[in-house]
């Protein structure tokens, strides 16, 4: 099944409207829910090697659990874009957009520099 950004947060509102939840939906709330998922994802992988990772994502159970945490990272992340009125598509231009300004590929290919190495 392929949806679009606003296919998938229109099934967050709907979710989130069927249960009156709207009323807790601010900025400030859904964006520490957001952490707080991230965090969950985090989990997943907290002291694994990236061995251990890797043989992780090719048990079905272990696999389901982290893209159980990617979800609701994305669910949180499209209810912030709804609660804020972001569209998140052309938010996501733009900033890449700027990406490719601080990391110009003839300086940055192969390199995990932070972009002010890249200013000098």
């Amino acid at each position: 099944m392929q949806s679009s950004l606003l296919d998938l947060q229109e099934l967050v509102e709907r979710y989130r409207d069927a249960r009156d939840w709207a009323q807790f939906y601010t900025p400030k709330d859904v964006s520490a829910a957001l952490a707080i998922e991230a965090g969950e994802l985090q989990e997943c992988f907290l002291w694994k090697s990236a061995a251990q990772v890797e043989e992780a994502l090719k048990q079905p159970t272990e696999r389901e659990a982290i893209e159980d945490e990617m979800a609701d990272v994305l669910a949180y992340l499209l209810s912030l874009a709804s609660v804020t009125g972001t569209d998140l598509s052309a938010a996501l231009v733009r900033k890449m957009a700027k990406n490719e300004e601080k990391y110009p590929v003839e300086r940055a290919k192969g390199s995990a520099r932070k972009y002010h190495a890249y200013t000098k």
